[in-house]
């Protein structure tokens, strides 16, 4: 296994921030943008699943743990049971990312993800990458050159998202999206352990080689993307952290830059902020990227070192 699509599987909150913000950018001929949402889908008949939930306590402090997917298709009934009590019990909502106004994720894009001058994208790939490239992008309705002007990490989000649209996934269907609307019901106030600009520069910052090989990655793995997201959805459904996390991390590995980057150093700040946050009393319900929930180098890895009581709780 390659890196098979790294975006998907380091659970950045990042796609579902910027979707509203990439679709404005359409007017501007240099980001050429995501649409900002599937077709209507038809009503599914609801599928039940339970995904993992843990918790981490103190005397005086309870932090719930969830994984997220960040698109799912409509009908996945996960948001009841055990979720639900564990959200209708918290007083505050952590999400990794608050999405910012569409305004300024799209001058962060044009910051951090454009660039109108210099070697274009495609000149940027191996030579013998190029008409696969191309391939893949006109394959999506799209013209050849239509990610030229985009660094290649800005162009594997392209690549990765648009074709779950047209497979039925929803970003509005993800965990995010509705734990964000169920908290704006009920009044809760919700944080972000990270910002846009944070979450871009991750994948600005890696270097140029990296990027390429992201996108080359997202490229020749493309064909397989409906059956891995299927797979990974059933492993999350299931409450099964293990296969997730194979699903999620192992390929991710194979490029040790990306996954200090984008998921190790990711951890480890997450993990500290939980341990602060033990100090204040209080329930919370912290909603992040399923990924990373699992594996050796997760947060809860993470957590059993500094002595939490960490405990994953039955439906």
């Amino acid at each position: 296994m390659t890196m098979k699509m790294t975006l998907l599987k380091v659970g950045t909150a990042l796609w579902l921030a910027a979707l509203p913000a990439i679709a404005a950018a359409q007017t501007a001929p240099a980001a050429p943008a995501l649409t900002a949402a599937p077709p209507a889908a038809a009503a599914a008949p609801s599928v039940d699943a339970d995904p993992a939930l843990w918790a981490v306590r103190d005397e005086d402090t309870t932090i719930y743990l969830f994984g997220t997917i960040h698109v799912l298709k409509p009908g996945l009934s996960w948001f009841d049971d055990a979720v639900r009590r564990a959200f209708d019990q918290s007083d505050q909502v952590v999400l990794e990312l608050v999405a910012p106004e569409p305004a300024a994720m799209q001058g962060l894009i044009m910051k951090l993800a454009v660039n109108p001058t210099g070697p274009t994208l495609t000149e940027k790939l191996p030579a013998d990458k190029r008409e696969a490239y191309a391939k893949a992008v006109t394959g999506l309705g799209l013209p050849a050159n239509a990610f030229d002007r985009l660094d290649p990490w800005f162009a594997s989000v392209n690549l990765s998202l648009l074709p779950l649209q047209k497979l039925g996934y929803d970003p509005t269907q993800g965990v995010e999206a509705q734990v964000s609307a169920a908290a704006k019901a009920a009044g809760k106030p919700v944080i972000g352990l990270e910002t846009a600009e944070e979450q871009l520069g991750f994948f600005d910052a890696l270097p140029q080689p990296a990027q390429v090989r992201l996108l080359v990655s997202t490229v020749d793995e493309l064909d397989g993307l409906g059956p891995m997201i299927e797979t990974m959805v059933g492993a999350w459904a299931k409450g099964d952290p293990e296969a997730l996390g194979k699903l999620m991390n192992d390929s991710l590995r194979e490029s040790p830059e990306v996954a200090k980057v984008l998921l190790n150093d990711r951890n480890e700040r997450w993990a500290d902020w939980i341990e602060k946050r033990l100090e204040t009393p209080g329930t919370v319900f912290m909603a992040v990227g399923a990924g990373h929930l699992a594996g050796y180098d997760s947060v809860l890895a993470k957590l059993t070192t500094r002595k939490a009581k960490l405990v994953r709780l039955a439906y």
